[in-house]
């Protein structure tokens, strides 16, 4: 199994126990000590009812960008540092909630390297 599919499967599983639905598709590209993650199709139908007003849109984005940088640093950390064998320094997310896409970089101490 290629690295990326690994840590491709991870993330899923985190987004789904977190906001109840997967992304369908995931792409990560590794590059130097960061994974960079573009994942489609993550919001659930309560959160493209929710988007389509204002209000809606900004807490569907805020919930999607800093709910995940404040709880898989807490909670999945320890998961993602075994399975890439290096300390996560920092992590970066947005989400474009019109086109639902969202992209989110680790910064991992070591520099990756790809099975």
């Amino acid at each position: 199994m290629r690295k990326e599919t690994g840590f491709n499967e991870i993330i899923r599983k985190v987004r789904k126990e977190l906001f109840g639905k997967g992304p369908e598709r995931i792409h990560t590209t590794f590059v130097d000590n960061m994974a960079i993650t573009m994942l489609y199709g993550n919001l659930t139908p309560s959160e493209k009812f929710l988007a389509q007003e204002v209000a809606g849109k900004e807490m569907v984005h805020a919930a999607r960008t800093k709910m995940v940088q404040k709880i898989y640093p807490v909670q999945f950390n320890k998961e993602l540092e075994d399975y890439m064998d290096s300390r996560l320094l920092h992590l970066f997310s947005d989400i474009k909630v019109e086109e639902d896409i969202a992209i989110s970089v680790f910064v991992f101490e070591d520099t990756i390297v790809a099975k």
